[in-house]
């Protein structure tokens, strides 16, 4: 299972990494910090149909591109693995995030930041 984590924060992505580590050990794990060159690679074509995520942990709020305008571009790509979950990190719960979250086709699940071993797990069951 391939598991991307694209966080702008050092300690937020260790944090999840290790979250992700304790429920899954078979979770093939790729780090990476901005959004913006996420899709630059998606659309080089570096990433191709195994190398895509099943699983997407998006923070929201970061420079050059923040989570919501990484899901509006991935969408126009379509690009995706058809079995692809994306779950939004955010250390700011706000309600409108939450509330679009819930409507984004894409997006499976909202988590605050850090996210714990149960959010975790409900991830992996």
């Amino acid at each position: 299972m391939n598991i991307w984590i694209i966080d702008d924060d050092l300690v937020s992505r260790f944090a999840t990494q290790y979250a992700v580590q304790q429920s899954s050990t078979d979770a093939h794990i790729k780090i990476f910090e901005s959004a913006r060159k996420v899709l630059s690679q998606i659309k080089e074509g570096s990433f191709k149909g195994s190398d895509l995520p099943d699983i997407l942990l998006l923070d929201l709020v970061m420079p050059e591109m923040d989570g919501w305008e990484f899901l509006v571009e991935l969408k126009k790509l379509k690009k995706e693995k058809k079995t692809l979950r994306i779950y939004i990190l955010s250390a700011f719960a706000r309600s409108k995030d939450r509330i679009l979250a819930k409507e984004h086709p894409l997006v499976f699940g909202y988590f605050d930041k850090p996210l714990s071993k149960i959010n975790a797990d409900s991830i992996f069951k």
